[in-house]
């Protein structure tokens, strides 16, 4: 058995142990023959996902506001019927269940070299309600169309591309109970040079 400090990734449990440092038998232990191979295999795409977009390796903290005059904003968090939530939204039960939207060409970063990142958008659905929910798509405002990446109903992500199921703004999906799904809209390079 390898000897190591991890493996939430694995579904490892250290059998209810919160801090199994000080630990050195079983319980800290990870045996990667009872491995949890399709969690595994499902947290290295969340990861090499992240890796290749920057919009989720953000340094700069979001405004809710438009970079530049005439565009949407960095980011966006809508009801489950497609409209904007608002202030008072978030005292209600419902608010447990929400969209957000994030606009790759809202990130406020520069390379060293001093050129703007821009990363394609993603629409995050997060439903905590213990029931199914339909969720209406935001305007073609934020986007005309989408592609699901990541459902974790289904325990598996999505390879990005012509795999994933597609959705056109304004369409309504019906996300399971406690799962998030992830939209994602592809920025043409023509677009990011303009």
């Amino acid at each position: 058995m390898l000897r190591r400090q991890c493996g939430d990734e694995l579904s490892r449990t250290q059998q209810g142990n919160n801090n199994a440092y000080c630990q050195d038998n079983e319980i800290s232990w990870l045996d990667w023959d009872k491995a949890d191979q399709q969690l595994l295999a499902f947290t290295q795409k969340l990861i090499e996902l992240r890796r290749r977009h920057p919009v989720f390796r953000r340094r700069k903290w979001f405004r809710g506001q438009p970079v530049k005059d005439g565009e949407i904003e960095d980011i966006a968090w809508f009801k489950f019927d497609g409209e904007h939530m608002q202030e008072e939204d978030w005292q209600h039960s419902y608010a447990k269940s929400f969209g957000v939207f994030i606009n790759g060409r809202g990130m406020r970063s520069r390379t060293s070299l001093g050129v703007q990142v821009f990363d394609d958008s993603f629409y995050i659905i997060f439903n905590s309600y213990n029931g199914y929910i339909d969720y209406k798509l935001p305007s073609k405002e934020y986007a005309e169309d989408w592609v699901k990446v990541l459902d974790t109903s289904k325990g598996k992500v999505i390879t990005e591309g012509n795999e994933g199921e597609r959705f056109k703004a304004g369409d309504t999906i019906t996300v399971h109970d406690m799962s998030i799904l992830l939209l994602h809209h592809a920025i043409l390079k023509h677009e990011q040079l303009e």
